[in-house]
């Protein structure tokens, strides 16, 4: 409450870390693309003035420049907001609440239903060399399944992470 008007910002816990997922992981691009994309949209959404908003967006932006993320790319990302919110305007003290109104209330996409009779999940450890297996698979899912009543089946790939020493170590350490 500030002069008897409802203030609100992102919320950081005290113990709260400028740690992100590092620009030079193996992770895939996308991953790294949708953080900023979704911290602006949550910084825009939960900042209810202007200023806390452009607090919250360049405390985003150095957290993430200290994470190694290219300047161009935090760039790409936050203008993937607007061009997603349709916003063609430069965001001012003027239009702010305006605009942040269109982006809390944009519709959701209605939630993809799956008939899990006839959706197959293929999980796949990612890492660097495996960065193509995605097109690989599905060019030659279609190449050999085209004509089989397997083809009727939808496959779905997901990835998971490498197992490293760290990971072992502490799963062991559970475990105990």
């Amino acid at each position: 409450n500030k002069n008897g008007v409802l203030f609100t910002e992102v919320y950081h816990k005290p113990s709260y870390e400028p740690y992100y997922l590092p620009f030079n992981s193996i992770h895939p691009i996308h991953m790294k693309k949708n953080i900023p994309f979704e911290m602006l949209i949550r910084a825009i959404k939960y900042c209810s003035t202007f200023e806390a908003y452009l607090y919250e967006r360049e405390k985003l932006r150095m957290a993430l420049l200290l994470n190694k993320y290219p300047g161009e790319f935090l760039e790409k990302q936050f203008n993937r907001v607007f061009q997603k919110y349709d916003i063609n305007q430069p965001i001012s003290n003027k239009n702010y609440n305006t605009l942040r109104e269109k982006i809390i209330y944009a519709d959701k996409k209605a939630k993809i239903t799956i008939d899990y009779n006839k959706t197959m999940f293929v999980h796949f450890t990612y890492c660097l060399n495996m960065k193509m297996f995605p097109v690989k698979f599905h060019t030659f899912w279609n190449k050999y399944f085209i004509e089989s009543p397997i083809n009727e089946i939808k496959p779905v790939l997901g990835t998971r992470n490498v197992k490293n020493l760290q990971q072992q170590l502490i799963r062991n350490k559970n475990e105990n």
